[in-house]
């Protein structure tokens, strides 16, 4: 997967047929509620992660695959975050295909693997309009619930043995960016991933054990989503220290979130953390058995 090019135009067209207007700047206008920008009801088939494996390809037209993963905590308190990213979606990719030319996307959504009926969605990698037509099947399904975290392994976890990424055979790593307000979960249960995934598991899979395996792959960002009332997320935070530096951490309000989605990638596409260096990246994704 992975064909095609972003280009504003179409992207126009595409906003018309949905009933959406494009401003001068190329950002949908208006003002759009969760349920508005987000109609679905149940998980599409297509965003389905049960016995999938999904790939990013080189190509004739995109010979240096950048993947990138951008994983959407998809429960109540983010509605609005997951509406500011469709609605600048032309404006990030229009901005990273003037300065990175192969960059291809992956959009998941992230819930909660205790409490959530459909807590992983993912889609197809692509670099075109097929991305927001994605974006679009998202399903929010507005769980969570009282732990102070959601399940954002989830997506270092189908990163790791759901997905084959043609950078790896070039000595370079994928990025994965999970977005959401809430701390790291310590683990992925079992059952639920055996559940969701379809992949028939020994053990739950522990957080810690899994960051060393996918670090060696992956580029791992997380943006924390800065709320009004914010001084009670310090402990949400603070839970994410064993596992990402200040380079990979980002605080930022609603309203910033493109623009920082934009500064990781094209600041990554030149950096020498995508390229091999003391670390051995294997070929084949199917690194870690639990």
């Amino acid at each position: 997967m992975g064909s095609g090019l972003w280009r504003e135009d179409t992207f126009r067209q595409y906003s018309t047929r949905v009933g959406r207007v494009v401003d001068k700047s190329g950002r949908v206008a208006g003002d759009y509620s969760n349920q508005e920008m987000f109609a679905a009801r149940n998980l599409d088939p297509i965003l389905n992660p049960k016995d999938v494996m999904r790939e990013c390809c080189d190509t004739e037209e995109h010979p240096n695959t950048i993947p990138v993963i951008l994983a959407l905590d998809v429960t109540g308190s983010m509605g609005q975050a997951a509406v500011e990213v469709a609605k600048e979606l032309n404006v990030i990719m229009t901005e990273l295909y003037r300065k990175v030319k192969d960059v291809e996307f992956m959009i998941m959504g992230i819930g909660d693997f205790v409490y959530d009926k459909c807590p992983l969605q993912v889609s197809q990698f692509e670099s075109d309009i097929r991305i927001a037509e994605q974006l679009d099947k998202v399903y929010f399904e507005f769980g969570g619930g009282g732990n102070g975290y959601e399940s954002y392994t989830a997506a270092w976890y189908f990163g790791l043995n759901h997905i084959k990424l043609d950078a790896w055979d070039r000595g370079r790593k994928g990025i994965i960016i999970t977005m959401g307000d809430e701390g790291i979960n310590p683990y992925l249960p079992a059952e639920a991933i055996e559940r969701v995934t379809g992949r028939e598991m020994a053990e739950d899979v522990e957080t810690k054990a899994l960051y060393e395996q996918v670090k060696e792959k992956y580029e791992i960002f997380h943006i924390f989503v800065k709320h009004a009332n914010f001084a009670i997320y310090k402990r949400y935070i603070d839970s994410w220290d064993d596992y990402l530096d200040k380079d990979h951490f980002k605080v930022v309000k609603i309203d910033n979130i493109a623009d920082e989605i934009v500064k990781i990638i094209t600041k990554q596409a030149g950096s020498k953390f995508l390229k091999r260096g003391q670390v051995e990246v294997p070929k084949v994704a199917a690194g870690i058995a639990w």
